[in-house]
Formats: structure tokens, sequence, C-alpha cells
């Protein structure tokens, strides 16, 4: 017979499991490596298809084929800076907003009528910049209020402060932030609500002949101590958490007005993308018009950046 064995259900890293209180996640910006510019951009995932594509990994079993791979459309369209936020020791020094800034930001916030701060008052005092940035939602179709979150910048002060000073009126394309390679993808996943402890946890289901109920843990600990522990698995909030996926291949980057990749009635339950877009191998978190943040890797995989992939079309 093989031996018995039931490990504990559920990974004690994501504890504990509640519902996210931001859609878009903090990010230590810190952490990434680049050279220049945006270490981030906002996305609105589109949904999952099939791609056509010419493998040209080196060591590929199926190099220089065409092979058809799972990938998750993403629609990006262009952002603004809303702020510009300054540091000192990583304490906020004093933060700068944008003058020129689109009617649907000054209805989510409340603005002042005059800007009396400037970037010149800070950037002889600061040892680090970062903005804060909103995505242009409204050329996507899906909504009108723009998302905002705050982005961290690459290179040394200098460098950061030169990019503030070129971009501060202008609109930043993903193309700008991303040329191909991986990607981080930040987000919050599909909100499933209270789910027993079998769905939740991968319980396995017990026997027909137990008693009070096969769809749970059975024995919630001894009398003594006279407590049952957080280990132990229970009914409660399940999905609409904020999760990571590490080094997504970028399999392409594109704008609709150079490659239309849209399909005759739109991709389901989105319509048509109308701005720019990426398109990443494999699945990523969240249902069909979930913001994400899209961001540099914090740690290449070596396995992820042998993969190579010349885009196609779509099936």
């Amino acid at each position: 017979m093989s031996k018995h064995r039931a490990p504990r259900k559920g990974s004690l890293q994501f504890y504990p499991r509640v519902r996210a209180k931001k859609i878009l996640p903090r990010v230590s910006w810190t952490n990434l490596k680049k050279d220049s510019g945006l270490f981030g951009f906002i996305g609105y995932k589109v949904g999952m298809m099939s791609a056509f594509v010419k493998d040209n990994g080196a060591h590929s079993l199926t190099k220089s084929q065409k092979i058809t791979i799972p990938v998750t459309i993403i629609e990006c369209p262009t952002m603004k800076i809303f702020s510009v936020r300054f540091y000192k020791n990583g304490v906020v020094l004093g933060e700068v907003l944008n003058e020129n800034v689109d009617k649907e930001m000054k209805k989510k916030v409340k603005l002042p009528k005059k800007v009396e701060k400037k970037i010149s008052d800070f950037e002889n005092d600061a040892d680090d910049v970062r903005i804060i940035v909103y995505s242009q939602v409204k050329k996507t179709g899906i909504k009108r209020k723009p998302d905002v979150s705050e982005i961290g910048l690459a290179g040394n002060f200098e460098v950061k402060l030169n990019f503030v000073k070129e971009n501060l009126k202008k609109e930043i394309s993903v193309k700008d932030v991303f040329s191909g390679g991986l990607v981080d993808v930040r987000g919050v996943t599909k909100g499933k609500g209270t789910q027993g402890p079998m769905k939740r946890f991968g319980l396995a289901l017990r026997s027909h002949k137990s008693e009070k109920g096969r769809r749970g843990p059975g024995s919630g600990g001894p009398w003594h101590p006279a407590r049952v522990t957080f280990r132990e698995p229970k009914m409660g909030q399940m999905g609409y958490f904020t999760r990571v996926i590490y080094n997504n291949n970028l399999v392409e980057i594109g704008s609709i007005s150079e490659k239309d990749i849209n399909l005759k009635k739109g991709f389901k339950h989105f319509g048509k993308i109308k701005s720019d877009y990426i398109i990443v191998f494999g699945s990523i978190q969240g249902p069909v018009k979930r913001q994400l943040l899209i961001s540099s890797p914090l740690r290449e995989s070596k396995k992820q950046l042998k993969r190579s992939y010349e885009f196609i079309e779509l099936r």
C-alpha cells in the first residue's frame, strides 16, 4: 500500500486572503533595473487568443518553424503626467502638478486654481524623482475615468529630471517604454466571493460515510490548546487578490493604425482595440477589462529570455 500523506493546503505566502485595497498595486521601483525612461505602464486586459508565430529560439526544438502559442492581448492607451513627486532619503519632499491635465482627470481629483510650486523649487534639494501618471482610457471605449499610478524612472537624478521636463506636456506611448524582452504584470485576480474550504484551499473530498459533511477539513484540532489556528483551512474570500506574474515574454508591441489585429465582431466582452497594444505569451490574471500595471522585470529568467517569437497573426 502507498504511504498515506496529506500535507497542509494553501500557501502562507499569500496570507491574509482578503480583498485587494487597490486595483493597481504599489511597486518597489528602486529594485528594478533599466538604463533610462519609465519603469512601467498601465494597460487593460483584452483577453486570450491563439497566435500563429515563427519560433526564433536558438535552442528550441521548433526552431524556424511556424507554431501556435497561447497569448494574452493587453490594450495600452497613451499616458500623461499628472504630477512630479520629489523624494529625499526615501521621504516625499514635495509635488509639482502639471498644468495641462485632461478634463476627465479634473473630475476625478480636486485641483487648485493656480499651480504655485515649480520643478526648480525642488531639483536642488531632492535625490530622487518619480511621476504620477494617468491613462487616457477614453481612447479605448471601456470607460472615461482614468486610472492613476506612481511610476519610477530609470537612470541617475539628472537623467530622470530631463525625462520629466521633456515629457511633461507630451503623451507617453507604450512603444517609448518597452521594446521587447520580458515584463512583469501586476494586477488583481478575478473575484469569486465567499467560498468554502474545499474550493478555496483544494482539500480532498471526504468519504461519503463521513459525519458533518464531506466538503470540510475534518478535525479542527485537539481539545487543548482549545483554539483553532489560523492555518486551519476555513471558508472566506476567494479571488480579487493582488498577484504578480513574473517574466512574461513580449511577443508583439504594435498599434492598430499600423497593424490591425481586431476580429470582425471585436473581442469577446471587450469590443475592438482602438489604440496601442502588446501581446504577451501565456495567461494573465484578472477578467476582461481589468487594469494592469506592466513593469520592467524584477529578476529576469534565463529560460524565458531564450524564447523568441516573430508574430504573424491571431487565430
